[in-house]
Order: C-alpha cells, then sequence, then structure tokens
C-alpha cells in the first residue's frame, strides 16, 4: 500500500557502493539537540537517512484502528502547496527517494537523496513531516488501496493465520489486531482523524536518526535541524506491555485450500536478555530456515511434509515471542506439527552438538559484514541499533558476542526457553488430523 519511488540513477550509485565488512560510526548533535549516528563516505555524492518514531501503529487512538497506517500512506500524496502530482514531480526532479512504512512498532522514514540536490530533497521531505495536505481526494483513493488489501488479506491463508496467532496472544492490547484495521473503522477515518494520527506519533521524544553516506557530521547536525525540528515535542504515550495468552495446542481456522499454512509461537526473550545471543544461536540450530537447521532436515529433507519451515526470535517493544511458520498438504501437516513439536522438545532436553554449533556460529559470523553492503543498509542498520538500545561499538563487539557463545550456554537457554507443552499452534486450512485443542 505505500508507494516507494527509486530513481534508476540512485539504484545504480547503491549498486557503486563498495562492500564494507567495519564502519565507522559517529554520534552526532545538531545544534537544536537532536541525535543521530553517521557513517560518512565521499565515494559518490549520495546519502541516505532513516528516520524511526517508536510506537507505530500502537499508538492508534482508541476506535480508530488504521489512522496511523492510513496517514502514513499519505504523507507522500502532497504537501505545502504541492498537490499529489506536484509532489511526484518535484520528488522526481531531484532524483530523489522517499518511502514510508509503518509496523506495530515504529512508523519509518528512508530518503535517498543526491548531495548536489540535498537541500531541495530535505526541504520537500520537511513539508511533507510538517505540512501533509491529507486532500480529500488523496484520502479516498489510499484509503481504497487499504480496504483492498483488508480484502485481500481476509482471503489469504498466511494472513489468515498470523491474524488469528495475534488475536489469541495479546487479547486487548493493539498487537492483536491489524496494523490496517478493518474495512469499518478504516471507512470511518476523517481528515481530522488523520491529523490527530499524525500528531500521535510523530514527534521528538521518540526520534531515532542514521545516515550514511556523503555527508559531514557538521553538514548533518544542520540538516537535521532543518528537517526535524519543527516536530512536536512529544507524541501520544506508549501501550503498556502485551499479554500472552499463549496456552499451548492448536486452533484450527477452515479455510477452503488444498495446503495448510501453521503459525506457531510461544513465550520469548527481550533482545537486552542477557541471553539473547544464546538464544539466538540457539534457534539458528533449530530452525533459522537453512538447511542446516533442525526443522528443515526433519520436516523437509527426512520427510518431504513441505517446501519450508523457519523459526525465528521476535523481540517487539512490548511483548517477546519465539515463533515460526510452515505449510504442508492438508493430508500432511499434522504430522509436521508433531514433528515440529518433538524437534522443539529435543533441543529442550538435549540441547545441541558441537559440530551443529561450530557451523552456526562460522555461518552467522560470516553473513554479518555482507549486511553492510550500501549506505541504504548501513543507514538502516544503525536506526535499528539504536532502537535496540545498542551502542555504537556492537557493529565491532557482535560477531566476539556469537564466538562467545558455548555449548553449556545453547544448552541452558534451550532448557529453559523452550517451552514445547504451551508451544501455540494456528492452522489455517483444512488439515486432516488436526482439531481445535484449546
Amino acid at each position: 500500500m505505500i508507494r516507494a519511488v527509486f530513481s534508476s540513477f540512485a539504484f545504480v550509485l547503491l549498486a557503486a557502493l563498495p562492500l564494507r565488512a567495519e564502519v565507522e560510526i559517529q554520534e552526532v548533535t545538531s545544534p537544536g539537540g537532536i541525535h543521530a549516528w553517521l557513517v560518512e563516505s565521499h565515494e559518490v555524492p549520495f546519502v541516505s537517512v532513516e528516520i524511526r518514531f517508536q510506537g507505530g501503529a500502537s499508538l492508534d487512538a482508541p476506535g480508530k484502528r488504521g489512522a496511523i497506517n492510513l496517514m502514513t500512506g499519505l504523507l507522500e500524496e502532497g504537501a505545502g502547496e504541492m498537490d499529489a502530482r506536484a509532489f511526484a514531480r518535484e520528488r522526481d526532479a531531484l532524483a530523489a527517494s522517499y518511502r514510508f512504512d509503518v509496523s506495530s512498532d515504529s512508523l519509518a522514514i528512508s530518503a535517498r537523496m543526491l548531495t548536489e540536490n540535498r537541500d531541495e530533497a530535505v526541504g520537500l521531505l520537511r513539508q511533507a513531516l510538517v505540512a501533509p495536505r491529507f486532500d480529500q481526494d488523496a484520502i479516498d483513493r489510499v484509503r481504497a488501496q487499504v480496504i483492498s488489501g483488508i480484502r485481500s488479506d481476509a482471503t489469504d491463508p498466511n494472513a489468515i493465520a498470523g491474524q488469528t496467532f495475534d488475536r489469541i496472544a495479546f487479547g486487548d492490547h493493539p498487537y492483536a489486531t491489524p496494523i490496517s484495521g478493518t474495512e469499518e473503522s478504516v471507512g470511518a477515518l476523517t481528515r481530522d482523524d488523520l491529523i490527530a494520527a499524525r500528531d500521535r506519533v510523530i514527534a521528538r521524544d521518540r526520534l531515532y536518526v542514521a545516515a550514511a553516506g556523503d555527508i559531514s557530521a557538521e553538514d548533518l547536525g544542520k540538516m537535521l535541524d532543518t528537517l526535524l525540528g519543527d516536530l512536536p515535542e512529544t507524541g501520544a504515550p506508549m501501550p503498556g506491555p502485551a499479554p500472552l495468552n499463549l496456552a499451548g495446542g492448536v486452533n484450527v481456522v477452515p479455510f477452503d485450500t488444498p495446503q495448510s499454512v501453521a503459525v506457531f509461537g510461544q513465550r520469548g526473550l527481550e533482545r537486552d536478555d542477557p541471553d539473547f545471543f544464546a538464544a539466538f544461536v540457539m534457534n539458528q540450530i533449530l530452525g533459522g530456515g537453512g538447511f542446516g537447521a533442525r526443522l528443515m532436515e526433519e520436516v523437509r529433507v527426512k520427510r518431504g511434509l513441505t517446501y519450508g519451515v523457519y523459526s525465528y526470535l521476535m523481540p517487539m517493544d512490548h511483548a517477546a515471542l519465539i515463533m515460526g511458520q510452515v505449510a504442508s498438504g492438508n493430508d500432511k501437516i499434522a504430522e509436521a506439527v508433531q514433528v515440529i513439536r518433538d524437534e522443539w522438545a529435543r533441543m529442550a532436553e538435549q540441547g545441541a552438538t558441537e559440530d551443529e554449533l561450530d557451523k552456526v556460529k562460522t555461518y552467522l559470523t560470516g553473513a554479518y559484514p555482507l549486511r553492510f553492503d550500501g549506505n541504504g543498509p548501513i543507514a538502516r542498520i544503525l536506526v535499528g541499533m539504536q532502537m535496540e538500545g545498542l551502542t555504537p561499538d556492537y557493529v565491532k563487539t557482535r560477531n566476539d558476542k556469537i564466538r562467545a557463545v558455548t555449548l553449556d550456554d545453547v544448552r541452558r537457554v534451550a532448557a529453559e526457553w523452550l517451552d514445547p507443552a504451551h508451544l501455540q499452534f494456528v492452522v489455517v486450512g483444512q488439515p486432516q488430523g488436526l482439531e481445535t485443542t484449546n
């Protein structure tokens, strides 16, 4: 739904950036007091800026679910004196790109601009943030796109499974409902609701910024004040912790399809838990997604029950989970669910082997530098680090933390955290041999 425009020239510049195994992070504070992280690189005349507003769609006002999502989709649909077409023409003339997106925990803005047009591109983006028009024709058009997506999700087994799991897990917390809202809630939103939604989430007290590319620390400081200095100081209060109502068992959602989709999950670790890295390594062994992971080996390779199965840690701002997903034929999904439970229990009881640990540590430490493959990815990594409460030296120490994980660490966190009895499955399809058990 959120539209992103990238000029071909910008893509060429991104592709031209060298792969960097190490980055030097500068901490910048603007004259107006806005903080940011910067990786300065003058190899090409191009800069990427990543902006995050913590809270995201979780800050929807009561009875206005979907307002922040719809508002986010309208930020590039006209600003100041420019309607949507005029804004798009100006952006394209500057060879700039802006991407606006929202999740449960943050509103994200990604900006790419040429050095020679930087001041004008920053000025245009500022207009989108401080003076969005929210013209009625744009509201109606983007609203129709959102409602089309809601209707599509209603017939998508993957979306149904995820939404059902969230509804079971999170009770009356905002996490329990889709960020896009319902047809009814989105259809009832007014322009005043969208203005209020902007003020709830776009504010300086929840702001994180990172930049990478052709800009100095001094120039970045000036840019920050120009771009963000006029934003409101405070937004809406954050929601409280989300409950985790995961009793374990299976919930079946009947759906006419030859293949069932299963989402599964249980309680997980917060990002700042001292055992997070050990759990991260443990999960990579269990269900990291590659062919060396146990779930893939047991469910796909040995039994041919699926094309893919994986698990992952999911630490959110107000809840933490260990999640996973698998799809299989209606006549095979029951066996796939049982194998996943068995492997969950086997890891909890026995832990990993030295060979598994060595292979995963080699993979994780080798793959990490490959993520720093351009200004855009670097800026995204930096802003994500800030939101997770990490320090700039994390880039240099992260692999050491992976290497420090021992076999006893993996066994300990597996025994403590993996809980097959409370592993909740939501299965959407016509599964044979499975029925709702809780």
